[in-house]
């Protein structure tokens, strides 16, 4: 998989994340545009698609040697839109913009950015930046819409879940070098996947597939969220809080179990890889099996070594036992508050999942969420030392 896009092929990325993003929104009760309910776990409608185009106007568009230039198109959005000084919380009580003056921002935004890129002084990484920014909002909304038990609108073609997942056992490697990160003439790269670097690692087998709910369901029969012994302190703490007895939306219907998916409840499917827990959830059904989670270096080494016998990537976050950590020498990028404002206090995790777009998948590419989520599309697969 490759992050290289030629010019033809940006600008026509930039319009198709925008018109999946503005389906996304399409269906949306009216209500919310006004008055979302605060979450810790989402973001304001309203706020989230002026953030959007806030993002790319920035970089793409009001960027000049030692700082910003004003907007174009607003006055002071930074007040609104600058993610990293602006409160969670506080995006709830502020005067944003009215929902067609948001959208006039996102429309006029886009354009600027079409002819910007056309410029011969136009740099491509920042309007990947922005492009990858706005499809990891794109993902986001689907979580928003999951948490709501909202349905997505018709206008998006969006599975309600992955896919059933293909059969397959173990792969084994046999132990030794691997490299792990993105090398400098790679097109695009991330600053937390900087640079490649070699890794020595112990023999270990993984799971050739995710865990599936098949898989899942057996440790929640077997009374897994009843049995401290299978949980860590965190995890146990974590259970206190939420009284969890089974993943995050699934419960024991009528005719047995079921899962909801945005909107809908729906017969749990065996074949499907189990999504909605949080890592520690991964870890107590690890430790029931006697394996744990592979770390990121074990995944990355799988996924390069073995490549389709190593699926699939896109159908389902996968937690690793890896902290989010910086490789050695690591410095920001230009938008410094992407990665090292979250090291040491998430989790990393590999892959993607059904509602990542596939641009983004990559061997390399890292994600990270603190452990306690349980929100996202995220599940996991096993490992065991040899």
């Amino acid at each position: 998989m490759t992050r290289k896009l030629s010019k033809a092929a940006l600008h026509a990325a930039l319009d198709e994340s925008r018109a999946h993003l503005l389906a996304l929104y399409d269906g949306l009760p009216a209500a919310l545009w006004q008055s979302a309910p605060y979450l810790k776990i989402i973001n304001p409608p309203r706020w989230e698609i002026g953030h959007v185009a806030w993002f790319a106007e920035r970089w793409c568009l009001r960027r000049r040697d030692g700082g910003f230039a004003h907007s174009r198109f607003l006055h002071d959005p930074d007040r609104w839109y600058d993610s990293s000084n602006v409160a969670h919380e506080a995006r709830w009580t502020l005067d944003l913009p009215g929902l067609a003056a948001t959208r006039g921002y996102l429309a006029g935004v886009l354009d600027a950015c079409h002819a910007a890129l056309d410029r011969e002084v136009a740099d491509p990484y920042f309007f990947q930046l922005a492009l990858y920014h706005e499809d990891m909002h794109c993902e986001a909304l689907h979580y928003t819409l999951q948490t709501l038990g909202l349905a997505p609108s018709s206008k998006v073609r969006t599975r309600r879940g992955p896919p059933a997942l293909p059969p397959g056992e173990e792969l084994s490697f046999p132990g030794g070098e691997t490299e792990v990160g993105s090398r400098r003439n790679d097109a695009f790269v991330f600053d937390n996947e900087k640079w490649a670097h070699t890794v020595a690692l112990a023999p270990f087998a993984i799971d050739a597939r995710p865990v599936s709910n098949e898989d899942y369901l057996a440790f929640v029969e077997d009374g897994g969220y009843e049995r401290a012994e299978w949980w860590s302190e965190a995890g146990r703490q974590w259970l206190a809080e939420t009284g969890r007895r089974a993943p995050r939306y699934w419960r024991r219907g009528a005719r047995g179990w079921e899962r909801r998916a945005f909107d809908a409840w729906q017969p749990l499917v065996p074949d499907e890889p189990v999504l909605h827990v949080s890592a520690y959830e991964a870890e107590a059904w690890c430790r029931r099996a006697g394996r744990r989670l592979p770390t990121e270096a074990e995944w990355e080494c799988a996924a390069r070594t073995f490549g389709d016998a190593f699926s699939p990537w896109g159908h389902v976050w996968q937690w690793t036992a890896s902290a989010f950590a910086p490789y050695a020498g690591f410095a920001p990028d230009a938008y410094e508050d992407y990665s090292q404002p979250w090291f040491h206090t998430h989790r990393a995790v590999r892959g993607g999942s059904f509602a990542t777009p596939g641009r983004l998948l990559d061997p390399a590419f890292r994600n990270f969420y603190e452990p306690q989520r349980d929100d996202i599309f995220a599940g996991f697969r096993s490992a065991r030392a040899m």
